[in-house]
């Protein structure tokens, strides 16, 4: 037997022990660290896939819609009379037009694609909160460019052409009307949202209908700088967009508080049950 056949081998001595304790901490925070960088490289490139496919649904509407301009042109004019100040303009008129349409058409798709995304990392409550009502801040959405569309956008135009045309020979450029129209329209789908978002502040407890009841008046100061900056300087455009923000804003107070009454009914039949 050879008394020098260890002699290779490292011994570990009590005092040797710290070391190997560091060695182990370091061992397990490589670990964490290649765990959580393996994470966000899957969240990287399951964005990715998403705004892929967002890019890839847009671009054919984009396509289809510049491809049948003519089609979509009568909607966006609405017969009223439009120049045009250069070829540039044409160029830009078609493009904010196509852009625009082709937006809204291609906006469930991004929906669901953005869906995919978070669903993840959502919680269950929230996640359940979502998938239920995304249909719903769909419709919302539409009937908020429907309400611009049919009621503000004509409205405020020939409020804004009748005044001009006391003093004035008014002439429309393309560039100008479409871009009065887009922001006569687009905001409001957006603003639209608002009882959604209400309820789902509710939801995940971080809005009650006593707060919103609370901070009103300061609500509706806030609303209608809102409509003054997403609307023509007219006091018409203004009041057609904040009487509706009141509205809504009402509603999602009635919305919430009876979310809350939901709520408590279901923690005293949960309690009684036990």
């Amino acid at each position: 037997m050879d008394p020098y056949e260890h002699h290779n081998k490292k011994i570990i001595s009590p005092l040797d022990k710290p070391a190997v304790a560091e060695v182990k901490e370091e061992i397990q925070e490589e670990t964490i660290e290649r765990i959580e960088e393996g994470t966000l490289v899957d969240h990287l490139t399951d964005l990715r896939k998403q705004i892929i496919k967002s890019i890839a649904v847009f671009m054919f509407f984009f396509i289809v819609v510049f491809s049948t301009l003519n089609m979509w042109f009568p909607y966006v004019t609405r017969g009223n009379d439009l120049i045009v100040l250069g070829p540039l303009e044409v160029v830009k008129f078609y493009m904010s037009i196509s852009t625009t349409i082709s937006l809204g058409l291609s906006l469930p798709f991004l929906f669901h694609f953005i869906w995919q995304f978070v669903k993840p990392g959502l919680k269950p409550k929230e996640s359940g909160f979502l998938g239920m009502y995304s249909p719903l801040m769909l419709v919302l959405f539409v009937i908020g460019i429907a309400f611009g569309y049919y009621v503000v956008n004509p409205l405020s135009y020939q409020f804004l052409i009748n005044i001009g045309e006391i003093n004035f020979d008014v002439m429309v450029s393309a560039g100008e009307y479409v871009h009065f129209l887009i922001m006569t329209t687009v905001p409001l789908g957006l603003l639209f949202e608002l009882p959604i978002i209400a309820m789902f502040l509710s939801a995940i407890g971080i809005l009650t209908s006593g707060k919103m009841k609370s901070v009103r008046k300061w609500s509706y100061i806030v609303l209608g700088v809102l409509s003054a900056l997403i609307t023509p300087p007219d006091f018409v455009s203004q009041l057609l967009v904040l009487i509706p923000m009141i509205l809504l804003y009402e509603i999602s107070i009635l919305v919430v508080t009876k979310l809350e009454r939901r709520q408590i009914l279901t923690a005293e039949q949960s309690i009684s049950q036990e």
